[in-house]
């Protein structure tokens, strides 16, 4: 499990409700960011402009010599409310569903109303290459089980005579009702002794594949 206050940005880059919007567009230029959340006098969070609403601002706003009125608008007529926000205690697990559900590219983070964080698309990626285990070296195993419980511990008891590192455990349904997967990430770049003992304990092993060697139904 990751809670938000492990993933999310700190040093947030933020705009005051006043400011232009050829402010903003400088800001996220030279911040080389995305999304700013926009405050008020009390720093209090109004609302969020992003990219997508600097550049709808005007049909020309990257050319500012044709229509310069354009720039000096308040980021307050543009900015959109903040739907969703996070707390630093949520699970991050949990905000994942948000943004593929509502197709956001950030939430902001609040403590006591106040904002403390921002979780972008990136620290989602980073969050979900960190959970599967992706970062470390190692090797994939996709191991079918019947659909009952007891079966992860059943699993892993038989990766223990190998003593090796789990970094990660998924669980995945299969096609199969009867059946789900149960991915492991372990800290082996050589993974075929370890399937040949899940095989040679009556398990099947989805991934990696071992040619001549089938398990027994």
């Amino acid at each position: 499990m990751m809670i938000v206050q492990n993933m999310m940005q700190k040093n947030v880059v933020t705009i005051h409700e006043n400011e232009t919007i050829g402010t903003a567009l400088k800001l996220m230029l030279e911040s080389d960011v995305r999304n700013l959340p926009v405050l008020d006098e009390n720093g209090s969070l109004l609302g969020l402009v992003t990219d997508r609403e600097v550049k709808d601002a005007s049909p020309s706003i990257f050319h500012q010599n044709e229509h310069p009125e354009d720039f000096e608008k308040p980021v307050s007529s543009i900015m959109k409310r903040a739907t969703f926000t996070a707390h630093p205690f949520d699970i991050a697990e949990e905000l994942s569903t948000i943004f593929y559900e509502h197709n956001i590219s950030c939430i902001p983070v609040l403590e006591e109303k106040k904002l403390v964080g921002l979780v972008t698309e990136r620290e989602m990626l980073h969050a979900f290459i960190q959970l599967t285990g992706t970062h470390q070296p190692g090797s994939h195993l996709e191991v079918a089980v019947p659909n009952e419980a007891g079966q992860l511990a059943r699993v892993a008891s038989v990766l223990k005579d190998f003593h090796l590192n789990i970094s990660s455990v998924l669980v995945y349904p299969s096609h199969n009702e009867k059946e789900k997967i149960i991915v492991f990430r372990v800290g082996t770049m050589n993974p075929l002794p370890v399937i040949e003992h899940l095989i040679d304990n009556g398990y099947e092993v989805k991934w990696p594949p071992v040619p001549g060697k089938h398990h027994e139904k």
